[in-house]
């Protein structure tokens, strides 16, 4: 089962790197992957003010961009089922044999 680390572990690593320890020095000591802090890294540079965010968590432009991408597919649809019920509205109305016996 993979590890997990506090948010405040995964800061103090990160500030220990960009303060100049060499980052292979820093996953030695604390009993990291170096490849873990390297990404840890990545996600410090990108988002300083919260850089790791989780439990299903996003970042405020991910959760906005997820909500536009859902309001879209929720347009196509709509869109689609109108042109289908438009397209029955037009259709002549078939016609019903009975069939007596």
């Amino acid at each position: 089962m993979a590890q997990t680390y506090s948010i405040e572990f995964k800061e103090e690593a990160c500030k220990r790197v960009q303060s100049g320890v060499p980052a292979a020095q820093v996953a030695r000591e604390l009993g990291v992957n170096v490849n873990t802090l390297y990404t840890w890294m990545s996600r410090f540079k990108e988002h300083p003010a919260d850089p790791f965010v989780g439990g299903g968590n996003l970042h405020q432009e991910d959760a906005e961009l997820r909500a536009l991408k859902k309001r879209i597919k929720d347009l196509e649809e709509e869109k689609m089922n109108s042109e289908k019920s438009k397209r029955l509205l037009c259709e002549e109305p078939k016609q019903i044999s009975i069939i007596r016996l």
